[in-house]
């Protein structure tokens, strides 16, 4: 089993080695269209996070049951969650962002771009504003924020909402990630290039030892042509023509 192992990564090495070109070929390729992707189709991304806590108060009797109101109000938060994304907080949102650069386009795209995310067992959670300018995500944040804060009231009677931090610009965008695209495209390129050649190389029916007619396809061997390089043939004929000439000039002098 292990002398087959060997033979099997050897001929893998060779096919690899043989189809050399072809793999780098396909890695420089499809690494310079990730990188093209990536720098020139790619628009840039920003984000801004904002965080809210929601803690509702507890009545002078009921203070001895506030662990179990504070597991209530991290139970609430995918209720709040929904409340955010909802066309009752989106509405107010869109209308004071629609002019702003780097505007999603219409209410469900402004919705896309806003991600709630809560750490476990904590009543804060984040909204968090993705968009193509970081002036304009990190508006979209603090508003969602502060029209939640205002809504609330009305639809769950909780005025008890706190806006813990406010959205910051952030100049540096969260996407597209440059090294990991053109990591990527490496990584596709090699493997697209092994595979090209192991398709190659299944699909090439060249004979190319005199091995594989007798041992594979059981044929008698009648003998071996060997290739010869036409500058070869080039030179041998000059040689020929230099030696015939020789002799004739001998001759002449003889005479």
């Amino acid at each position: 089993m292990e002398s087959e192992q060997t033979i099997s990564m050897i001929q893998i090495l060779v096919i690899l080695r043989k189809h050399i070109k072809a793999i780098l070929g396909s890695t420089i390729i499809v690494t310079l269209i990730a990188a093209g992707m990536t720098f020139f189709v790619m628009t840039p991304k920003y984000s801004a996070t904002t965080e809210i806590l929601v803690n509702r108060k507890l009545s002078a009797d009921m203070q001895g049951a506030q662990f179990q109101q504070v597991q209530a109000d991290i139970q609430m938060i995918s209720t709040y969650k929904d409340i955010i994304i909802s066309p009752t907080v989106l509405k107010d949102v869109n209308r004071e962002v629609k002019t702003a650069a780097g505007y999603p386009g219409s209410m469900s795209n402004l919705k896309k771009s806003i991600t709630i995310s809560n750490s476990q067992n904590s009543q804060v959670f984040s909204v968090t504003a993705k968009t193509t300018n970081p002036k304009t995500a990190a508006k979209i944040a603090d508003l969602t924020a502060k029209v939640f804060k205002r809504k609330i009231v009305k639809i769950m009677s909780i005025n008890n909402v706190s806006i813990v931090s406010d959205a910051v610009i952030n100049d540096n965008p969260v996407s597209p990630k440059k090294v990991l695209n053109i990591t990527i495209g490496v990584l596709l390129g090699l493997l697209l290039g092994i595979g090209l050649a192991f398709i190659l190389e299944l699909t090439d029916r060249t004979v190319s030892s005199e091995s594989f007619l007798v041992d594979e396809l059981g044929l008698t061997s009648l003998g071996v042509v060997s290739e010869i390089d036409q500058k070869d043939i080039e030179r041998t004929v000059q040689r020929k023509k230099f030696h015939v000439r020789m002799p004739e000039k001998q001759t002449k002098r003889r005479v």
